[in-house]
């Protein structure tokens, strides 16, 4: 962030404010008359260790965290981008995806279906509420597909991206499509998807033309809009850093060797690795994946800075609640698996970055290690601003903890992706699939990294766990085969 803002900050920091403030439930702070905007903003497959590890250099996403509360053990409760933004909005469990069918305009995967109720998300309460709300994103689902016309015409500005998926053809070279497409992960489906992405964007030497410099251009316009029409509420929903990966060079050189020079591996197979890498080439292209990733992390926190920017440029910032959080993250090589795998929901994948800042920046730096969830952001929003949540919201209020109370008592984290489940206590994590089968158990006190599956050691324990996952999910699991 620039070092104006850096010191804009600390003037209002220390400066205080001269308004009368009245308290609201939740333990937040409206000025009479008024109460605080709301700003969410959804990163597309951003894992933790990246957002707050040193993985990756994110200064704007650090600069929040400072702000506000860290909840460093968050899982989403359903994933991947459709369930986990469902969750999100609506506040309530969606996982698991019991009566799922094929919806048009949709991918043909469990728990991939339109919001059962616009009236109840978190957006439409606060349009009600009487605040005005804008959304930009770019992703090609929730903005484009039929099935959310309806949640997209909920809002009194929607700002749509297209490109993403589809768009055009022509216009790539063979040599620019080979450069990002290395031999390993090439097919028909891939180098369609890879040219119509570049051919969209080509960002690589110009990254004005990124989607995240588009989808937050487009965040600032919400909020200028929003400035004028007080109290507002906006989602800024980036669908970077999802691959391909076609990253400016100088973000890449922060991560990888320069020297490289070989064809890249931007567009990462959902798939083991020894199915695809081979070879002394396996080390060398794993290595590469993960500075490709980590190069698109930091652009595309680069262009949350600017937002950011200019939120506090309208002075905006001490009279707005902001949230950042992700819907899932990604395997880099990690349990031998590289992209999304549904049967492999370790942390890498599970484990996403939730930041709430306070508007008054109250335990400002303070990290709970609460096990939080994606569906618990639509409650805390709306008890920060004061706004009684409709009881359809099952997600928990994590605004206490800017009064220094621990929110109600969660004893594990579950939920689950496609045909598969997780659940997650502070000693063991299991994985299997809905049917059941092939059980994952680890003992993450001693085998952090869940390297190693003790499930046949202790069969009591995969018992135990799977019967709390059956009983919160209200009987067996769906499973729909393939």
């Amino acid at each position: 962030m620039s070092g104006s803002r850096t010191t804009r900050r600390r003037f209002l920091q220390t400066a205080g404010t001269s308004a009368a403030v009245l308290s609201v439930p939740g333990g937040a702070v409206a000025r009479l008359g008024d109460r605080p905007n709301v700003v969410v903003i959804v990163v597309d497959t951003l894992r933790a260790d990246h957002a707050y590890g040193t993985r990756a250099r994110t200064p704007n996403m650090d600069a929040l965290a400072r702000d506000g509360v860290r909840f460093v053990r968050t899982h989403p409760e359903a994933m991947p981008t459709i369930p986990a933004r469902n969750s999100i909005l609506s506040g309530r469990r969606v996982f698991p995806f019991r009566g799922w069918h094929d919806y048009r305009g949709l991918l043909d995967r469990p728990g991939w279906a339109p919001l059962e109720d616009v009236s109840q998300t978190f957006t439409t309460v606060l349009r009600t509420a009487g605040y005005w709300t804008g959304y930009a994103s770019d992703n090609p689902f929730l903005g484009f597909a039929p099935p959310y016309a309806r949640f997209r015409n909920s809002f009194d500005r929607f700002a749509r991206r297209g490109g993403q998926l589809g768009g055009r053809k022509g216009g790539v070279s063979e040599r620019e499509l080979r450069h990002w497409l290395h031999p390993a992960m090439e097919n028909v489906r891939s180098r369609q998807r890879v040219r119509q992405y570049i051919a969209n964007s080509g960002y690589s030497h110009d990254e004005t033309q990124s989607f995240a410099a588009r989808v937050f251009r487009d965040g600032v316009r919400l909020l200028e809009a929003g400035a004028r029409h007080r109290p507002f509420a906006l989602v800024v929903d980036t669908f970077q850093p999802h691959e391909p990966w076609t990253p400016p060079r100088k973000y890449l050189d922060m991560y990888g060797d320069p020297d490289y020079r070989g064809r890249e591996p931007g567009m990462p197979r959902y798939d083991k690795v020894g199915s695809y890498l081979h070879g002394a080439d396996r080390a060398r292209l794993l290595r590469r994946m993960r500075a490709l990733y980590a190069a698109e992390v930091t652009m595309t926190d680069r262009w949350l800075g600017v937002f950011l920017d200019r939120l506090y440029d309208l002075r905006l910032e001490r009279e707005t609640a902001v949230v950042l959080v992700a819907d899932h993250g990604f395997l880099l090589g990690e349990h031998g698996y590289t992209g999304k795998k549904a049967e492999r929901l370790h942390s890498e994948l599970a484990r996403v970055p939730l930041t709430v800042v306070h508007p008054d920046h109250r335990r400002a730096g303070h990290a709970s290690d609460y096990f939080a969830s994606t569906h618990d952001v639509a409650p805390t929003v709306l008890s920060m601003v004061g706004v009684r949540a409709p009881r359809s919201m099952t997600g928990v209020d994590l605004s206490s903890v800017f009064a220094g109370r621990r929110p109600p008592e969660r004893r594990y984290a579950f939920g689950g992706y496609e045909n598969s489940f997780y659940i997650r206590t502070d000693r063991w994590v299991l994985l299997a699939t809905n049917q059941p089968a092939n059980f994952q158990l680890y003992d993450v006190r001693r085998d952090p990294g869940e390297t190693r599956n003790v499930a046949g050691s202790y069969p009591g324990k995969v018992n135990e766990l799977y019967r709390i996952v059956r009983r919160r999910a209200g009987g067996r699991l769906p499973y729909y085969p393939g």
